[in-house]
């Protein structure tokens, strides 16, 4: 439950066969582009529309930021989606589920070795790995953020609960959200060589936000898949011993855990902000968009008495209000282009 991923309240997931398909054709445009450039954006046409198809939203603040930055942030997008999918939408058996995200993540390590996308795909490194594992060696992520990653990806295979909000947090956020901020921060840049650290405890603190607001949205949803993301401290704290969406009698006491998790994130929210003037001036507007328009969801999952068995969503006109309005002109242009 990555949250680049799950934050696409309106999301249309692809097939498994589409994927497959997508990967053929993208590779052998890819194999037979003329220069690595060419191959690049062979790869990031088909990463843009994974990113379209799945979170209208992040699709809609990616568009502020510059091309290329924008281009990168396509390519971590498709990366993290597709062990997301395994784990959650493709029909296989646990232990295919695990040897799936295995073979991943080996291929990820050829990726980060290749020292082109060419080599990564004669590797038989997938298409959005490749690129990937481009953005990773171009912008010097440490390659041990994405194994955190895909470890938080086998955790949802046999999950567990987690015993406090800092359980949670270190046990599971750390690796589904926190490193994928990480990646976004190396991409996007600090204002000046002094405010890295900054950065990336903003982006820290949005990651931890951005999840905790999908978990409160998602316990139904969640609850289906076998897993709960609520901290057992407060469940507790509201005499729930062993959560359940399915009684009545606990629909009370689970909203108010849903109201202090959204408030919790709220929280984050506002420290991400404090310290978003760390980042590059030309990722800024993207990334206090991206703020915006989830903290909206936050709040209304907050205020809604019907969050436990509703998911919230907010609707496209209300988005726009907290999107600058001296760039909407670029969002039809995005939405002609692909």
């Amino acid at each position: 439950m990555s949250y680049t991923i799950k934050t696409g309240e309106d999301s249309t997931a692809w097939s498994e066969e589409r994927w497959d398909a997508v990967e053929r054709s993208t590779r052998g445009l890819a194999l037979r582009a003329e220069s690595e450039e060419e191959a690049w954006d062979f790869i990031i046409k088909q990463a843009r529309a994974v990113m379209r198809a799945y979170s209208t939203s992040f699709f809609i603040v990616t568009r502020f930021l510059p091309p290329l930055k924008r281009a990168k942030v396509e390519a971590i997008y498709s990366a993290v989606r597709y062990p997301d999918e395994i784990v959650d939408t493709f029909a296989a058996s646990k232990a295919e589920q695990l040897r799936r995200l295995d073979g991943w993540a080996a291929l990820y390590e050829e990726g980060v070795e290749a020292r082109s996308i060419r080599e990564a795909l004669e590797r038989g490194v997938p298409c959005f790995l490749s690129a990937f594992s481009r953005v990773v060696r171009e912008a010097r992520i440490p390659v041990e953020h994405y194994r955190a990653f895909l470890d938080a990806m086998r955790h949802d295979l046999a999950p567990r609960p987690f015993e406090s909000l800092d359980d949670l947090i270190e046990s599971y956020i750390y690796g589904s959200a926190i490193v994928v901020g990480y990646f976004l921060t190396y991409v996007y840049g600090p204002s000046h060589a002094g405010a890295f650290d900054r950065a990336l405890r903003s982006a820290r603190n949005l990651g931890i936000a951005l999840q905790l607001t999908n978990f409160a949205r998602d316990v139904s949803e969640d609850q289906r898949r076998g897993r709960l993301y609520l901290p057992l401290d407060l469940l507790r704290e509201e005499g729930i011993e062993r959560a359940d969406v399915n009684d009545p009698s606990q629909h009370q006491a689970l909203n108010r855990v849903l109201r202090r998790l959204s408030s919790v994130a709220e929280d984050f929210y506002a420290r991400s902000l404090a310290d978003i003037d760390a980042f590059a001036s030309d990722s800024r507007v993207a990334i206090r968009a991206c703020l915006d328009v989830y903290r909206q969801l936050n709040g209304r999952i907050g205020r809604s008495p019907r969050s436990l068995l509703h998911r919230e969503s907010v609707p496209i006109g209300e988005k726009l209000k907290v999107l600058p309005t001296s760039k909407y002109w670029r969002l039809p242009l995005a939405y002609l282009t692909g």
